[in-house]
């Protein structure tokens, strides 16, 4: 469960960072806490919707094409977080400071207060829709999955995200922001390579890829995939005990375009 906690804390930490720029750009604001409360809410329960009809549509699916929908699952989640790894990483400077713009401008008169809900609400909102995606993607395909370690799994990720937030925000801590994210994107990355190889899994037990699926070697004798270590390791970096050429071509292109990717648009946005 380490991957679904690691995804909510990142989402938690991103939009609690967003809600905690705006708070203190609005200090002096009457009634500011009523709105920022209000649009927290409305985005938690439209997250919490999307959640539950995801879970409806998957249990209607159950049993029918569930590898088609399992593929069409990871393939979301996979395109998600690439672009999280990659644009998101490279624009968080961009995103602060149209945050600190918005709370200004309401500060000063020039927008409408309810203009913070909508905006809190759509970052709330945008963080769960993509924790639900996320979650969704890490999960499928991994076995034994109990809910309950899922439910501790994400509200410790939250409590952990929201927490940290408020610390780097509240000043009762120099932790660089620059730091937290920099390690959450690179054990995001891996997650993004581990998905891809999920994915490519997922293709070929549906028949619909056939090359480079044998197995290259197996380890399930020095370390099952089911023990405690293989569990963690899984849920880590993907590990598979009988990985195919295609899982690992997949695993490492995805790598590759993140850190290529992400290279070319730091390039572009320090040009002159």
């Amino acid at each position: 469960m380490f991957a679904a906690a690691l995804i909510v804390f990142r989402e938690s930490l991103e939009a609690a960072l967003f809600v905690g720029i705006v708070a203190a750009a609005t200090r002096q604001l009457a009634g500011r806490g009523r709105w920022l409360a209000g649009g927290v809410g409305i985005g938690v329960f439209g997250a919490i919707l999307l959640a539950l009809s995801a879970q409806q549509i998957s249990e209607q699916f159950e049993g029918t094409g569930q590898d088609l929908v399992n593929i069409a699952v990871l393939s979301v989640a996979l395109v998600m977080l690439l672009w999280h790894c990659i644009w998101v990483s490279t624009h968080s400077r961009e995103m602060a400071l149209q945050a600190r713009q918005l709370g200004s401008s309401v500060q000063q008169g020039s927008r409408a207060p309810w203009a913070l809900l909508v905006a809190v609400a759509l970052a709330v909102l945008r963080e769960g829709a993509e924790t639900v995606l996320f979650v969704g993607g890490a999960l499928t395909g991994a076995s034994n999955v109990r809910p309950g370690e899922v439910v501790v799994s994400c509200l410790l990720g939250v409590v952990s995200g929201v927490g940290a937030g408020v610390v780097i925000y509240g000043g009762l801590s120099r932790l660089p922001t620059k730091h937290v994210f920099a390690t959450t994107n690179a054990l995001i990355a891996i997650l993004a390579g581990s998905i891809a190889s999920q994915l490519v899994k997922a293709l070929a037990q549906a028949g619909l890829l056939e090359r480079g699926t044998t197995p290259l070697w197996d380890t399930s004798a020095a370390l099952a995939p089911d023990s405690a270590l293989g569990t963690f390791l899984h849920a880590l970096m993907g590990y598979d005990a009988r990985p195919s050429a295609a899982q690992l071509a997949s695993y490492v292109g995805v790598l590759a375009l993140i850190y290529a990717g992400t290279r070319l648009l730091r390039r572009t946005a320090h040009a002159p």
